[in-house]
């Protein structure tokens, strides 16, 4: 029991929303990274994928690549991740190429050793001890992990939802405000609740707000 404890711990350390990226060095398909020192004034959307040459990865991998310009324009860089040598990504990447067209012009990361899969909590042994899980990460520029998603090796990302929360994000942090359900881009956002009674009186007078209750209320931006 004692042993099963160990490893589960081992391979179940997952960084939460609010800490810092833990930071790694790792070779790439686009060269030698450092975590800390990539990408210094952009958001990151680090992800990993079970495996090369797989169904799946494969039809996920190309919705990263086919839309990674809706990244760019999110001030955004996409890095990828699976448990597969440099060699294997590289003819992977080449396979994809020449097969359909689709060219992963980002990162992916070799990870052979594990060590950052462990180290994100992308292995998780009721599901795989060697496949990592489709894990999201969604990393500020200040390398603070704002959003996490975990899907099992048998369920594909919808990339619709990835882009909306990067931008949901974004917004939040650009007019400190909260995104209701189902927010897209140019959706009303919700304001904070009043805090004390002046507050509560003046949420009462403003006009401009659409307001269901008094601790319900949304704008436009």
């Amino acid at each position: 029991m004692d042993t099963l404890k160990t490893t589960q711990k081992e391979f179940i350390s997952m960084p939460r929303i609010g800490d810092l990226a833990p930071d790694f060095n790792a070779v790439t398909t686009k060269g030698k990274i450092k975590l800390s020192d990539y990408a210094t004034d952009k958001w990151i959307v680090m992800f990993s994928h079970p495996a090369d040459f797989t169904p799946v990865c494969t039809t996920e991998m190309s919705g990263f690549a086919t839309r990674k310009s809706e990244f760019d324009k999110l001030n955004t860089e996409l890095l990828g991740l699976s448990i597969d040598s440099i060699h294997a990504h590289l003819g992977w990447v080449q396979n994809v190429r020449e097969t359909t067209g689709i060219y992963f012009d980002f990162p992916i990361i070799a990870d052979l050793d594990m060590k950052i899969s462990k180290l994100y909590g992308m292995l998780q042994p009721n599901e795989s001890e060697t496949a990592a899980v489709r894990a999201v990460f969604f990393i500020d520029p200040k390398k603070k992990i704002r959003l996490v998603m975990y899907y099992p090796l048998n369920v594909g990302r919808n990339m619709d939802e990835i882009l909306r929360a990067l931008e949901a994000l974004q917004t939040s942090d650009e007019h400190k405000v909260a995104m209701p359900l189902d927010w897209k881009k140019g959706d009303k956002v919700t304001v904070g609740a009043p805090k004390n009674l002046d507050e509560l009186n003046e949420r009462i007078e403003d006009n401009s707000l659409e307001k269901t209750s008094w601790y319900l209320a949304k704008k436009n931006i």
